[in-house]
């Protein structure tokens, strides 16, 4: 491991020099901002660039892949069966599978995986909580039956769907018990090695990672459909959109992930590098802490909808990696709310704040990672909430530091994004119109909680379309719920992301799916 890290360690260094004309044959290189990243382990990853790395090492008893991204297939399981009363989930496993260690996977190792996420309690747990299971239940709940068989129960009788979605998100991930536990240090199940070390069957391994400056995936040889044609995947962590371009044009690096629109538009003419274009499901929000009096006034929610310049920054700053969007569940899923009723009306939100006798200059502070295209969105939003006398002061830090303090509750106002953990409308439903415990002793993993905005009404709704069973009156109460958070709530949400990327010609394979855990590099070759 040392030796491949000094050998990455190089590789990296000799890709910086200006000399360098290309990359490797069988290295795939990218630049991207990946400064969000807190941890590699998969029960405690929630970031999105931590995401699409731990989609490429490990795989989920059910999965989506690059071949159909819209429909879930098995990952270690084959097979699965449903009992009638739609609490009882039987996996069989797939035979002669086994993990980069060279261990062979097996029942235990799924039972310790999803028990492990229940039990460590990190950030993502609350997605395998959903079906019921607690550190004193979970034991009993998750079950190895047989040589290759697991048997999960849940005690409720949620949509199959709902449930294969829940087993399908990150913290599904099914890790090598053996090799974690040998690593285990003071009872953490871990989760300190799994930081910034792996332990998955899919097709790469994490060879290295150091914050702020790179990650290294190696090629697993033991991946069951055969060691990807890329030998090694590179992400550099290059914060300056102009550095990207300038390392992309040079053929420093093999892709660019974070282009300004100007950029994109500088290098149409070059005919060593294509763009593709990614519809995404994240949605990009301003969010107000309800810890704050000063933010409480619902005259003030609304009026700020009316302070967003929407097509001013969709038509320029965003242009092409963004579209309005105003629903906390994005375009392109069943049961979303496409509607925009909002459009920048200063006069308006000028007469709102005035009935409301909210006629003082309010100033706030707004937290925004330090990067494009959050900067140029923030510095926007700032001009134009002056106008109604709103005045905002940015304060800007790296993007792991602003979803730190965006957990912990110390912000005032965030600019912010979110995007499903799980293709089922109750993922964003849950995260913005679901807190029934405000208790700052009780975090939890949603928008709600983090702005202290407790709705035990909304949330009502939201379980109750949770354990519909009819799936046409199931989205419609999800409908429901999104005009009802657009038309009084601290979220203002403005856009939906559009990923566009450029890339060297010769990269053929890549895919870019609709959410971060949809990044797919085990395809992807050079030419």
């Amino acid at each position: 491991m040392k030796t491949l890290a000094r050998t990455a360690t190089a590789l990296f260094f000799a890709l910086a020099a200006p000399a360098m004309a290309a990359t490797p044959p069988d290295t795939l290189v990218i630049a991207k901002n990946i400064d969000d990243i807190v941890s590699l382990d998969p029960a405690q990853a929630f970031e999105f660039s931590g995401g699409e790395i731990l989609n490429n090492v490990y795989e989920n008893l059910v999965q989506y892949e690059a071949e159909d991204m819209t429909r879930l297939t098995g990952g270690v399981a084959e097979s699965w069966t449903v009992a009638p009363d739609g609490k009882t989930f039987v996996f069989q496993l797939r035979d002669g599978l086994r993990f980069q260690s060279g261990n062979p996977v097996t029942p235990d190792d799924v039972v310790f995986s999803l028990t492990r996420v229940i039990k460590l309690d990190k950030a993502p747990a609350f997605i395998l909580a959903q079906l019921g299971w607690t550190p004193e239940n979970v034991d009993e709940m998750v079950r190895a039956t047989g040589e290759r068989e697991v048997t999960l129960t849940i005690p409720e009788n949620y949509a199959p769907s709902f449930v294969l979605n829940v087993l399908a998100a990150r913290p599904g991930a099914i890790v090598d018990r053996k090799t974690v536990l040998e690593h285990e240090q003071d009872g953490d199940l871990g989760n300190a090695w799994l930081t910034d070390n792996s332990a998955g069957s899919g097709p790469f391994s994490l060879q290295s990672w150091r914050p702020s400056e790179m990650v290294v995936l190696q090629a697993n040889p033991n991946y069951r459909r055969g060691a990807p044609p890329m030998d090694r995947v590179i992400i550099r962590h290059v914060a300056e959109s102009a550095t990207q371009r300038l390392l992309l044009e040079a053929g420093d690096v093999d892709m660019a992930r974070d282009l300004t629109p100007d950029q994109i538009a500088a290098i149409e003419g070059n005919e060593d590098i294509r763009v593709e274009t990614f519809p995404q499901a994240a949605v990009h929000f301003i969010s107000l802490n309800q810890k704050h009096e000063k933010l409480q006034n619902p005259a003030l929610w609304k009026a700020m909808r009316y302070l967003v310049d929407y097509e001013g920054m969709a038509d320029t700053i965003l242009r092409g990696q963004m579209r309005i969007h105003q629903a906390f569940w994005p375009a392109g899923f069943p049961g979303a709310v496409t509607d925009t009723p909002y459009s920048y009306d200063p006069d308006k939100a000028k007469q709102i704040l005035e009935e409301a006798g909210l006629t003082d200059r309010l100033s706030v502070t707004m937290d925004v990672i330090s990067s494009s295209p959050f900067t140029d969105m923030a510095q926007s939003i700032q001009a134009t909430f002056a106008e109604a006398g709103i005045d905002v002061e940015l304060l800007p830090g790296t993007g792991s530091q602003v979803i730190t303090k965006y957990r912990a509750r110390n912000h005032e106002m965030m600019l912010i994004y979110w995007s499903p953990d799980f293709m089922d409308p109750h993922a964003n439903a849950k995260a913005f119109a679901y807190n029934v415990d405000n208790s700052d002793d009780h975090p939890q993993s949603t928008g709600t909680w983090r702005n202290s905005w407790l709705v035990p009404e909304l949330s009502a709704q939201t379980q109750a379309a949770l354990t519909e069973e009819d799936a046409d009156k199931r989205l419609a109460m999800y409908e429901a719920i999104q005009e009802e958070v657009m038309e009084a709530s601290p979220f203002i949400i403005m856009f939906q992301a559009i990923s566009q990327v450029a890339m060297r010609q010769g990269v053929e394979g890549y895919a870019h799916g609709s959410a971060p855990d949809f990044v797919y590099f085990d395809r992807v070759t050079k030419q």
